[in-house]
C-alpha cells in the first residue's frame, strides 16, 4: 500500500511539472521578426523619453518599474512576465522584443491597438534595453 501512495504521490508530481512546462512553452518567434532592426535611434534623447512614457503607462502595471515582472497586476496573471533586466531577456534581438508586444500571447495582450503606431513600439524596445542588470 506504502508503494501505491508513493507511486500516486509521484504522479502526480510529475503531471504538475509536466502541466507547468506546457503552460510555459518557448515562445517563438518567426524568423523574419528575429532578424529585423530596429528603425528607430537608440541614442535619441526624445525618443528614449518617449519609449520610457510608453513603457510606464502601457508595460510597467504587469511588468513593474524596473521591468523585473513585479507590477501590480503581475500576481493576477498565470504566465512567467519574464525579467527584462536579466540576460536572457537582453539577448533576445530587438525584433523578438518588438514581435512578442505587437502580438502577444496567452496573458501578453497584443499591443497592436493600444500602441497602434510602430514606431513608437520600437521605441518602447529601446527603453526595454536601459533595464538590465
Amino acid at each position: 500500500m506504502k508503494n501505491f501512495k508513493l507511486v500516486a504521490v509521484l504522479g502526480l508530481f510529475s503531471l504538475a511539472l509536466v502541466s507547468f512546462s506546457y503552460l510555459q512553452k518557448k515562445w517563438e518567434v518567426p524568423a523574419k521578426f528575429k532578424s529585423m532592426k530596429n528603425p528607430t535611434d537608440a541614442k535619441d534623447k526624445d525618443g528614449m523619453n518617449e519609449g520610457k512614457a510608453l513603457y510606464a503607462k502601457q508595460c510597467s502595471s504587469c511588468h513593474g518599474k524596473k521591468g523585473l515582472g513585479d507590477g501590480s497586476k503581475a500576481p493576477e496573471l498565470k504566465g512567467d512576465l519574464g525579467d527584462f533586466s536579466s540576460a536572457a531577456s537582453q539577448n533576445q534581438t530587438d525584433g523578438e522584443i518588438f514581435y512578442k508586444m505587437t502580438e502577444g500571447r496567452d496573458d501578453m495582450p497584443s499591443f497592436k491597438k493600444k500602441i497602434p503606431n510602430d514606431e513608437d513600439r520600437w521605441l518602447v524596445v529601446n527603453y526595454v534595453r536601459t533595464l538590465k542588470k
